[in-house]
């Protein structure tokens, strides 16, 4: 019985049966079997194959989701290099939450209804454009955010305007900032 392929090896025969087409996000889903890490599969394809598989992030006439294998011909392929101890100091210093929209590991996914949210590292960077796999080049990033599912990320409120949101908030709510950053800051005395 022949094995059944892996959400990479489609993702790749229909890249390469596409060759200079634009394919939406949601094809390529669709492509996967749908599968949860379909992006993460693109991106291996790219960065660790050498596939010049291009994104808005490469190209301006390509918009947030839009994908386009530009050639067959591979570039040299990228070394994972993030150790685990490096993943865990980021997101530790992160705070498990996205640095792109601010939603945190576990929260309920916007976009994936009975889905929560994963955390993934991001390059500040991109690889491709000489960034480092150093704990100062990356960040937390939510997969819809490291995906381009998220088309802007909000600016990082100052100081001044988070403090004007919470006293704003219903005590409720202020009750759950003050429980979560009892939680993040549990390790540190007065």
């Amino acid at each position: 019985m022949p094995r059944k392929k892996g959400s990479k090896q489609l993702i790749l025969e229909h890249l390469l049966a596409n060759v200079g087409r634009i394919i939406e996000a949601k094809e390529l889903q669709e492509v996967s079997g749908w599968a949860a890490e379909w992006g993460r599969r693109v991106r291996e394809l790219r960065d660790e194959q050498g596939y010049q598989i291009l994104s808005h992030k490469d190209r301006a006439d390509l918009k947030p989701g839009q994908y386009l294998l530009e050639t067959v011909k591979r570039r040299p392929a990228f070394r994972r290099g993030i150790s685990k101890e490096t993943r865990a100091y980021v997101f530790e210093r992160n705070g498990y939450t996205c640095q792109m929209c601010g939603v945190a590991a576990g929260d309920p996914d916007p976009f994936h209804s009975g889905r929560t949210i994963r955390l993934t590292l991001g390059h500040i960077l991109d690889k491709s454009k000489g960034g480092e796999d150093t704990a100062a080049n990356l960040r937390a990033v939510c997969t819809n955010c490291n995906e381009g599912l998220q088309n802007s990320a909000p600016q990082k409120p100052d100081r001044i305007h988070l403090l004007a949101q919470i006293r704003r908030a219903t005590i409720e709510d202020q009750l759950a900032v003050l429980t979560w950053l009892k939680g993040k800051f549990k390790s540190i005395k007065n």
